[in-house]
């Protein structure tokens, strides 16, 4: 009983100290469940334990496209997994585009009406609730693994220099993110002469490496050497291929400020990616899907209200009812907004020169109230469905304020990385209307870059939810 107690608890030190096991587990924990709350949804809904191929289709494309939306939401990165505030919002976020996706492509195909209502919301209900469920239950025992040590990997490290150094301080400070214990330093060559490494024992050379390995619990071996000592990684590599344990190899210093970028090969050969579009991949269309769909939808639905604001427009004061500037967007290409007309035609800027100010005599009775309230905002959308803007980013600015910014403030140019939006993170935190001093546009442009940085479907859908609360009405909005 004990030496059976004793492999059940090496299995599951094996599977707790191994975040790729881990990850591999969520992955498939949550396919599992869309496939079972799909069933179970169809059981609960007709009474019946078999399904017809067009249900049984529609669960295979559910499983492609939760696989792929919760890949882009992050929620297959160790990081996420083993925490429970990091993972709610995110699955959220997936989920809701799974949903989108799929009630998107039932309507496109014309196969919605296959389909029993019920049953998809019982599905969609279940699957979240499931999924949530098991997502917090995993990282509450991730949790209770870390505190019992379960989780700890023993580790040595090969080197006694600043390379070892350094990468011995980086661990200890990281140590309850990491679970690794270093517990023992190993030389390259005999007799070099120092008893420890910030407080971690030298045990020997090479020689006395290997003998370690075969009588302690040791999971990695570190190699820290300086990258340009090739012979001595060599030697050490060739050595270790007997050894059942991980071998990784510290990075340079420089590798120190490149944490957590992607590395992807050139052939063979390992590339580290220190800048890419921030959306590309699969970011790009799940972006893409989110623009469309949802402006086609926010279109339908609100076609009397742009039609009843043009007819306003039009009665109010001489002119048409869709103003047209250049501004510019992504990849600094110029593109024609539109936006309902708030000003005399007699006055207006084409270029956007001059800005609106509080009580400005161009701004008609009805722009007043259309820019107070952000409805002239609304033709924008007709911008998103060309492809041209997105429901969430950066601001487009007028050609003149660009121009004339992109000299002023560092990194301004780098808001035109993505799509401009009609709502973004700056305009939520209040940062709207009048820029009449190079700081307060100098403060929009780090919200916009902070945005541009950490994009997420999740944090699209804070800021549309947050807009429709707090970012049509404003009082900088004049």
């Amino acid at each position: 009983m004990t030496t059976v107690t004793t492999r059940a608890n090496r299995r599951v030190r094996m599977i707790a100290s191994s975040p790729p096991v881990l990850i591999g587990i969520a992955r498939i924990g949550d396919l599992l469940i869309v496939l079972i709350a799909g069933w179970l949804a169809y059981v609960l809904r007709h009474d019946t334990l078999t399904m017809p191929v067009a249900y049984v289709a529609a669960i295979g494309v559910a499983l492609a496209l939760t696989a792929n939306a919760f890949q882009v939401a992050g929620l297959y990165r160790f990081g996420v997994v083993e925490t429970v505030g990091g993972q709610l919002g995110r699955i959220i976020g997936g989920w809701t585009a799974v949903s989108l996706l799929l009630l998107a492509i039932g309507f496109f195909s014309k196969t919605s009406a296959d389909y029993s209502r019920i049953w998809v919301g019982i599905w969609l209900g279940l699957g979240f609730v499931a999924i949530v469920v098991f997502r917090l239950g995993m990282a509450r025992r991730i949790e209770s693994w870390k505190q019992s040590g379960v989780m700890q990997r023993n580790a040595v490290v090969v080197g006694a220099g600043a390379q070892a150094e350094r990468l011995l301080r980086y661990v200890a400070e990281q140590k309850s993110e990491l679970g690794v214990e270093i517990v023992a330093v190993f030389t390259v060559r005999p007799n070099a002469g120092r008893r420890d490494v910030l407080g971690t024992p030298v045990r020997g050379d090479l020689n006395d490496l290997l003998l370690f390995l075969r009588g302690n619990q040791v999971q990695e071996v570190m190699v820290a050497l300086p990258w340009d000592d090739e012979e001595q990684i060599a030697e050490v590599l060739t050595r270790l291929r007997e050894a059942p344990v991980d071998v990784t190899l510290a990075p340079e210093p420089l590798g120190y400020r490149l944490m957590e970028r992607r590395v992807r090969h050139l052939g063979g050969l390992p590339m580290t990616v220190v800048q890419e579009p921030p959306l590309s991949g699969w970011n790009y269309v799940v972006k893409g899907l989110e623009d469309r769909i949802l402006s086609a939808l926010i279109i339908a639905a609100i076609s009397p209200l742009l039609a009843l604001i043009a007819l306003a427009v039009r009665l109010d004061s001489p002119g048409p009812a869709i103003f047209r500037q250049q501004r510019y967007g992504f990849n600094n290409n110029v593109f024609t907004v539109f936006k309902f007309r708030t000003m005399r035609t007699d006055m207006g800027d084409a270029r956007g020169g001059a800005q609106a100010t509080r009580g400005d005599p161009r701004i008609t009775r009805l722009g007043a109230f259309l820019r107070r309230t952000s409805l002239d905002e609304l033709p924008q959308l007709f911008n998103v469905l060309r492809g041209e803007m997105s429901l969430v980013g950066p601001r487009p600015h007028a050609v003149a304020h660009n121009e004339e910014y992109a000299q002023l403030i560092d990194q301004y140019l780098g808001r035109h990385k993505v799509k401009p939006g009609i709502t973004g993170w700056a305009q939520i935190h209040g940062l709207r209307g009048e820029t009449d001093t190079p700081e307060k546009m100098e403060r929009r442009v780090q919200y916009d870059l902070y945005y541009i940085d950490n994009w997420s479907l999740w944090l699209d859908i804070r800021i549309l939810i947050r807009t429709i609360f707090v970012g049509f009405v404003h009082k900088n909005a004049y």
